[in-house]
């Protein structure tokens, strides 16, 4: 391994999940390159969320939105970071695009894996073996290190901070009682409906808990408000029942999701985001494998479909049934999170 690059840029993914998971490259290049400075380019969104990781010196936000080209403000932006003087930039996306502003700013060493016709612009180009490599966080560490050179057997786990005032403060304006156990659903998925498990199985679960007397809250952005409306509706308007999508931003979710007494998600962002608060997790696994985005933490459990077609890592089922998810009972689901919730109580 080059320790002696210490002052890094890292191109960030553009998921939330994705961002997440990325916080264990830079714990382990706090390891393993002892003073290092790290600077996160990233959309903008995900300023709040890089701010709750402390290996992180500074977010700058990409100037240009996803799948956008965009070659002016690349260039400025460039030409703009040239004087921060870096000495690497560890490249996560594999597109060409990303590899635009690390060539301007004039990093000497711009690392990646191969990817869409960046020869040139990737000058420590790695090759990837997938199956040395399954995980999607052994990607991103991986190049942190020599090529070819072995990982560690354990790697650290993201870790995001929390900010207690802000949780308390967000719970009192949204009307959740502080003294009743909290389930947290995450029935939506950013990337498309395959990875949704149906809203009436959230919604059976939902009151399951809620005649235990627990309180229920639906976590999900703005975009998550048909499925996360469509459970609280099958809720019959239960008052325990709290539809927060789109009440949230990014900073506060995470504050939120810290107070869960444990939480069940599809494969997404605020899965990733739970993980990262080392809650109790459930996680409906369907269109989309363990094996590549698995919950970063000792505290979950996984519900993973095995039907012939599943994973397909297709954004809507293409086949038109679903089946990966609607073959997953809530029984299922709802012992995985009764003996996960067991354990937490005898340990």
């Amino acid at each position: 391994m080059d320790a002696s690059a210490r002052n890094i840029l890292v191109v960030g993914p553009a998921w939330v999940g994705d961002m997440v998971m990325s916080q264990v490259l830079y714990a382990f290049l706090q390891q393993t390159r002892p003073g290092a400075t790290i600077d996160v380019l990233a959309p903008a969104w995900s300023e709040p969320l890089l701010q709750r990781m402390p290996e992180v010196r500074s977010a700058i936000s990409m100037p240009v939105g996803h799948g956008e080209l965009g070659l002016g403000r690349r260039w400025r932006l460039g030409r703009e970071l040239r004087s921060r003087r870096y000495d690497q930039a560890l490249l996560l996306p594999n597109s060409l695009k990303s590899a635009l502003v690390p060539l301007i700013a004039g990093i000497p060493r711009r690392t990646g894996w191969r990817g869409e016709l960046r020869y040139g612009l990737v000058n420590d180009l790695r090759i990837l073996d997938e199956k040395a490599l399954p995980l999607m966080v052994q990607r991103f560490v991986a190049l942190a290190q020599s090529p070819g050179e072995p990982l560690p057997r354990q790697l650290p786990p993201p870790r995001l901070v929390v900010d207690e005032s802000q949780a308390m403060d967000c719970r009192e304006r949204l009307g959740l009682a502080p003294d009743r156990p909290l389930l947290a659903l995450c029935p939506g998925a950013e990337f498309g409906g395959a990875k949704r498990w149906p809203a009436a199985y959230y919604a059976e679960l939902a009151r399951r808990y809620l005649e235990r007397g627990w309180q229920v809250a639906l976590f999900g952005s703005a975009n998550d408000r048909p499925v996360t409306g469509a459970v609280r509706e099958l809720c019959e308007g239960h008052a325990s029942c709290f539809d927060l999508a789109g009440r949230t931003r990014l900073a506060e979710a995470v504050d939120m999701l810290s107070l869960a007494t444990a939480v069940v998600s599809n494969d997404s962002g605020l899965m990733h985001i739970a993980a990262a608060l080392a809650r109790p997790l459930v996680v409906v696994y369907g269109a989309t494998s363990p094996g590549f985005t698995p919950p970063l933490n000792t505290n979950a459990a996984i519900v993973a479909s095995d039907i012939d077609c599943a994973p397909c890592f297709r954004r809507e089922c293409p086949l038109g049934h679903h089946r990966c998810m609607r073959d997953t009972p809530m029984a299922r689901v709802a012992a995985e999170l009764d003996a996960l919730l067991e354990r937490g109580e005898t340990r």
